[in-house]
């Protein structure tokens, strides 16, 4: 008798879901050496509130520590931080000046700013989120120390996590100058994803190839492209570093368009980006490369007008990367930087305000309840009401799932992390214990966070570790109390129809997408593009982040619940036609650089997809994008 499967539902599956991948044990190495340290100084000293707020403020660092370049985890670490110091500031003068009513508006004022801001990219969304649940720790936490001093103490934990971050190694292989050490795995990336792409051309499996390069490539660029003093690279490390990723450009091109050819390429195609890969990392010399084709000559084997001129393209480009390799100087990363006017464009778009309008309502609700409960005595003498509101920030937090995913993984992370810290209360020595379980816990993070259910099982334990070492009495059911009601209030708040537009993020980055990829197809159609190779690359990197944004948005939003999925219908078509369109373009990019000259192919490609496009935006009730006339 056959079994059919049952379907699960995306949010289902989405909850569910667990990224994979090594341990990384320099994170949990980091994550041991924070919290826990410091909580033992403080309580060795005999201070132990200043441990406490110091700990937290290495925890909520840790919970942003990520793989990447030291340079990067400056502005990753650091601006949430200073954001979360600033948060705490507010909401502890808040907290001891205003009554009930006014620190609900100030509490909910913050959530639409942090809201807001958020939807300029991930490190404001980082630095929106710790500045909420920080403003709420601070109202709500009994602390004795004044405000301005307790944000000095958030700072100095979140420190002493960025100087390890900085201080120790960060990849398990480090050969030359280590400080370079996240640098060089992001560049070496984009050199086996282009390996890879390029044995998966002519394959199903090529467009989810093409995929991942553009992820590589978004993460090397970041890693190179973090914040420094000076404007540009100054050890000659760095600067080898920056020759070598802008070598994978013209390779990273020429893959593209082998695999929008649709034809498999020979096998010896794929060792150059191999060797250059293994150079990379290792600082070796890359040696001969293999020729893809036959040098010198307008054929290959495979005689195809469009494979011939991309596997000559790649060819060119590994002699290009050889050349670079031996030089190592360079410093263009080929990205554009964002203006301020297009910063505050973000704010105020249909994405800012979607996604301020709604954190501001659940965090100011999640403060009003709490507020309520505080003073007809919920919590008898012991007021630690913070909990409800910092929950609820995490649970408005898109970057961590769809809404029915988070509030499913965090009502289950938060009564498996109280239980188990009920239990482990009974036998632990105090507060010996709870500082080992602090330290134990910190470890865990960088590997929880492959789940928002264990993530929130370790910080559970953590944050009840700490209030036990500050003094409050033991509150694991409360929390579980009180990050059901945030649950609840959530889920409806999601729910409820918003001033604007849903699905605002998602149209938003779909329409950036669409208008990245026409200034791209129209640097390469118009006249003397051959010319003006380094914008042309800018460009393509621009318009293929883009589509990666709004792709992640789109998977995202596709996950909700059915109520609010619907009011994303038809975006990931749209999306799949862009990924097309800037594939063909890519492919006319290397044509024109062979020939001179599109083939019909190129051009009723070309003409197909705009069509295509156009009918898909009108069908998803989205705006036109400001499409040029082209001569295809």
């Amino acid at each position: 008798m056959r079994l059919t499967r049952l379907a699960v539902p995306p949010w289902l599956a989405h909850a569910l879901r667990a990224q994979r991948g090594p341990v990384p044990w320099n994170a949990v190495l980091r994550g041991a050496l924070a919290a826990g340290p410091l909580l033992f100084v403080a309580v060795l000293s005999g201070r132990t509130s200043l441990g406490v707020i110091a700990a937290l403020g290495a925890m909520l660092t840790g919970i942003n520590d990520r793989p990447g370049s030291r340079r990067v985890a400056v502005e990753r670490l650091g601006v949430p931080a200073l954001a979360g110091a600033a948060g705490l500031l507010i909401g502890s003068y808040a907290g001891q000046h205003t009554g009930a009513v006014t620190l609900t508006l100030v509490l909910t004022g913050l959530g639409l700013l942090a809201g807001a801001v958020s939807a300029i990219g991930p490190v404001a969304s980082g630095a929106g989120t710790q500045l909420l649940v920080a403003s709420a720790i601070g109202a709500g936490m009994p602390l004795p120390e004044p405000g301005w001093v307790r944000a000095l103490l958030f700072l100095g934990g979140a420190g002493w996590l960025l100087a390890l971050r900085l201080a120790l190694p960060t990849t398990a292989v480090n050969t030359g100058d280590y400080r370079f050490d996240g640098e060089r795995e992001a560049v070496g990336g984009v050199y086996d994803a282009i390996a890879h792409l390029l044995i998966a051309a002519g394959g199903p499996d090529a467009t989810r190839r093409r995929v991942a390069l553009t992820a590589a490539l978004d993460h090397a660029q970041d890693a190179l492209d973090g914040p420094r003093l000076r404007r540009y690279a100054s050890s000659a490390a760095e600067r080898r570093l920056h020759a070598q990723y802008a070598a994978a450009l013209p390779l990273a091109e020429a893959a593209t368009a082998l695999a929008w050819a649709g034809e498999a390429v020979p096998a010896l195609a794929a060792e150059g980006p191999r060797r250059l890969a293994v150079a990379v990392r290792t600082g070796a010399p890359t040696g001969p490369l293999p020729a893809p084709a036959v040098p010198g000559t307008r054929s290959t084997p495979l005689g195809s007008t469009t494979v011939a001129p991309a596997l000559r393209a790649l060819h060119d480009a590994l002699l290009y990367a050889a050349e670079a390799f031996d030089r190592g100087s360079g410093s263009a990363l080929h990205t554009r930087r964002r203006t301020p006017v297009s910063l505050v464009s973000t704010v105020l778009g249909s994405a800012g305000r979607e996604y301020g309008i709604r954190v501001a309502l659940c965090f100011g609700a999640s403060v009003a309840v709490a507020q309520a409960l505080h003073h007809a005595r919920w919590y008898g003498n012991h007021p630690h009401w913070y909990w409800l509101p910092a929950t609820a920030v995490f649970l408005v937090k898109p970057d961590l799932g769809p809404l029915a995913s988070r509030v499913l993984c965090r009502a289950a992370g938060t009564v498996l992390g109280a239980v188990a810290f009920a239990g482990l209360a009974l036998v632990l020595p105090r507060p010996e214990g709870f500082v080992a379980l602090v330290a134990v816990s910190g470890a865990l993070i960088p590997v929880a966070t492959r789940h928002f259910a264990a993530q929130t099982a370790v910080v559970t334990v953590l944050v009840l570790s700490l209030v036990m070492v500050g003094g409050e009495p033991q509150a694991s059911w409360n929390r579980i109390v009180e990050t059901l009601l945030a649950c609840a209030i959530v889920i409806l708040v999601g729910h409820l129809p918003t001033l604007g537009q849903r699905g605002g993020t998602v149209r938003a980055r779909l329409t950036r997408a669409t208008e990245a990829a026409d200034v791209y197809l129209a640097h390469v159609l118009s006249d003397g593009t051959a010319r003006d190779r380094t914008g042309r690359w800018v460009l393509r990197r621009e318009a293929y982040r883009a589509l990666a944004e709004a792709r992640a948005a789109i998977d995202l939003a596709a996950a909700e619940l059915p109520a609010l999925a619907r009011h994303s219908e038809g975006t990931d078509e749209i999306a799949a036609t862009l990924e097309r369109l800037v594939d063909t373009t890519t492919a006319c990019a290397v044509q024109l650089d062979d020939t001179g000259r599109l083939t019909s192919r190129h051009t009723d490609r070309i003409t197909e997809l705009l069509g295509e496009l156009a009918e898909r935006r009108e069908w998803a009730g989205l705006r036109a994008a400001p499409t040029r006339p082209l001569a295809v």
